[in-house]
């Protein structure tokens, strides 16, 4: 099983701060439809993201504008 933390990695790329718990993010993937999560993490201490990853494939992102 997955935690919060590496999860966070995952989707950033490098390694974060600091990670809230997994949660169901109630949307489908845009790839291949399969389900989606969330985590909400820290990358540094001057911002906090909200990464989206598939539990059926590679696809992820985060809320970064």
């Amino acid at each position: 099983m997955v935690t919060p933390k590496k999860l966070a990695e995952l989707v950033e790329g490098d390694s974060v701060m600091d990670a809230e718990p997994i949660e169901d993010a109630d949307r489908e993937c845009p790839d291949c439809g399969g389900d989606v999560i969330s985590v909400g993490y820290m990358p540094s201490v001057t911002e906090f993201v909200t990464a989206y990853k598939c539990q059926e494939c590679s696809w992820g992102e985060t809320d970064r504008e």
